[in-house]
């Protein structure tokens, strides 16, 4: 397959190991321009191109996966000419402390990240890979039944999109977990239950069924206060993702 993907940090990189060594075509781009994405494509294999080379080659799927304050800055033609049916999958998180500043919109609960990621594309997206460290998602994939298999929720209102990238999950290594719609999506977001624990098919499915659909203000009011408090003991540690 030829997959675009927008963004070579920490997720774009992992991404980008995988799919070349399962044998796909991997185009990657960054802010900077692809003269400076040499090593990457020494580590990956991947072919450095510009966002917008990224989004006309990846004919099979497009990955945009960069801070999610830096959505508004892609080129507002990116997807000219893009087919509807090309899958774009979203990995983005919002990290209010240590990276993205406060945004309103989604402080409010109002929309989820993804949500608001759509909106700015202007296209649907298919929200997955945010929940899961990129060194495991790079190195942690295992065959299917093979006991303690990690689950990765994918949410998306696009149910034919949804399934093309429930198969590329399964490929990578990953139990996919069929995570509801965008509205939905919040469920898998920082602060919560499934973000970054490596929980198994029948463990994402529980805490999927015991959160519910619809957020609640208090639910928001949990996620928000839990990853505050995340990413106060990161930025103790001295980790910075600007």
């Amino acid at each position: 397959m030829n997959i675009g993907i927008i963004g070579a940090g920490y997720i774009g990189s992992a991404l980008a190991v995988r799919l070349t060594s399962l044998g796909h075509s991997v185009y990657i781009a960054n802010s900077r321009g692809p003269e400076t994405l040499k090593d990457v494509e020494q580590k990956t294999g991947a072919t450095p191109v510009t966002a917008e080379e990224a989004a006309q080659r990846g004919s099979d799927f497009i990955v945009v996966t960069i801070p999610l304050k830096n959505i508004p800055d892609l080129p507002k033609d990116l997807f000219e000419g893009v087919p509807a049916n090309v899958p774009i999958i979203d990995t983005s998180n919002y990290y209010p402390l240590l990276r993205d500043d406060q945004m309103p919109e989604l402080e409010t609960g109002d929309l989820t990240e993804s949500g608001w990621v759509q909106q700015h594309l202007g296209r649907p997206v298919v929200k997955v890979f945010n929940n899961i460290l990129a060194e495991h998602l790079e190195k942690n994939g295992q065959p299917a039944g093979t006991p303690g298999r990690i689950g990765l929720p994918v949410a998306s209102d696009d149910a034919a999109a949804k399934q093309k990238v429930m198969a590329l999950v399964e490929e990578l290594g990953f139990d996919a977990v069929d995570g509801g719609s965008m509205s939905e999506s919040w469920r898998q977001q920082p602060g919560g239950p499934i973000y970054c624990n490596d929980l198994s098919a029948t463990e994402v499915n529980k805490h999927l069924a015991s959160l519910g659909t619809t957020r609640t203000e208090e639910q928001h009011a949990e996620f928000l206060a839990n990853q505050n408090a995340a990413e106060k003991h990161m930025e103790a540690q001295g980790i910075s993702l600007r």
